[in-house]
């Protein structure tokens, strides 16, 4: 197939280009390059790939790439609530008004598989699951955003959202200030963390199993299009105590302590289900021991707090 990524040299798409590659797909890759990562340099070589310096905004860009693609993986976006808050009309014309606009560029032939975020459950109830059923209620800009872009793609038709739990793991383009990444870094560097909320949980996935849960979609389209689906570890529905209690197994030195002196942005706390994409026959590859382990080694190289959206 070929496919038009947006937002392409970022976090997820850094780590799903050379995947659609490696399985003999044609990619046209669109990012304005913000953060001036070369994250795609590795992929240049290949000449199934085209690299697009520009905007997922631009009207006459996007339809132009949007002519002979079979599918379009929209990862283009402001992505994090303090990123948001810190310049809401760059969130809310990226994350919602570029996908409005892609949709009504398309044609109904051209498959979409859309990343949103389960954040959108803002606040659970205590010891029951999420599920793709359970109300959506938003408490961030971001959140927002995302689930109002989820319901208008839902609406469009010939498309899969994904719902999914908090990103970990190292990528070409990297990110400090997701939670599994940000606490095991000060795990490495520092060696000690001041938990705020603690007891509040929320669920993982590690990058190249997101990777992998895009190709599942793409293959399974029509079984699957039309739904939203929360893509995540299942044995890994932890608060942030029980991930700073996982990330000292591996760092035995790492302290942290408990203490009332901040608030989560988003008020993410909630357990996940993900039962629904699991019963597709889909299932992760990497642990989130696995993961830590990964971001230890990673973190004897990366030794600069430069690698954030926020």
């Amino acid at each position: 197939m070929k496919i038009l990524v947006t937002g392409a040299a970022g976090y997820i798409g850094s780590v799903m280009v050379p995947i659609l590659l490696k399985e003999g797909h044609k990619v046209v890759a669109v990012d304005n390059f913000m953060y001036s990562q070369g994250s795609l340099l590795d992929c240049c070589h290949n000449k199934k790939l085209t690299v697009i310096r520009g905007d997922a905004r631009q009207k006459e860009l996007i339809s132009g790439c949007l002519k002979d693609v079979d599918a379009v993986f929209p990862l283009a976006c402001i992505t994090g609530a303090p990123a948001c808050n810190n310049d809401p009309v760059t969130a809310t014309t990226t994350n919602f008004d570029a996908i409005k606009m892609m949709l009504e560029l398309r044609s109904k032939k051209q498959l979409i598989i859309f990343p949103t975020t389960n954040s959108g459950y803002g606040v659970g109830q205590e010891g029951i699951y999420c599920t793709e059923k359970t109300p959506l209620n938003p408490i961030s800009l971001y959140g927002r955003l995302k689930v109002d872009a989820e319901k208008i793609l839902l609406d469009a038709g010939n498309c899969i959202t994904l719902r999914l739990a908090t990103v970990f793991g190292v990528s070409p383009r990297m990110r400090l200030d997701l939670l599994v990444n940000d606490f095991t870094y000060r795990a490495v560097t520092d060696r000690f963390l001041v938990l705020f909320e603690a007891h509040f949980k929320r669920n993982y996935i590690h990058i190249r199993d997101v990777a992998k849960a895009f190709l599942h979609c793409l293959n399974n389209f029509s079984a699957m299009k039309d739904e939203p689906y929360n893509v995540g570890l299942s044995d890994a529905n932890l608060s942030k105590l029980e991930l700073c209690q996982e990330i000292q197994k591996q760092v035995p030195d790492f302290y942290f302590v408990e203490a009332n002196i901040g608030k989560d942005p988003d008020q993410r706390n909630y357990i996940v289900s993900n039962e629904k994409i699991e019963k597709t026959g889909f299932k992760p590859d990497v642990s989130l021991r696995e993961g830590i382990a990964e971001l230890i080694k990673g973190y004897q190289i990366i030794r600069k707090n430069q690698f954030s959206n926020a």
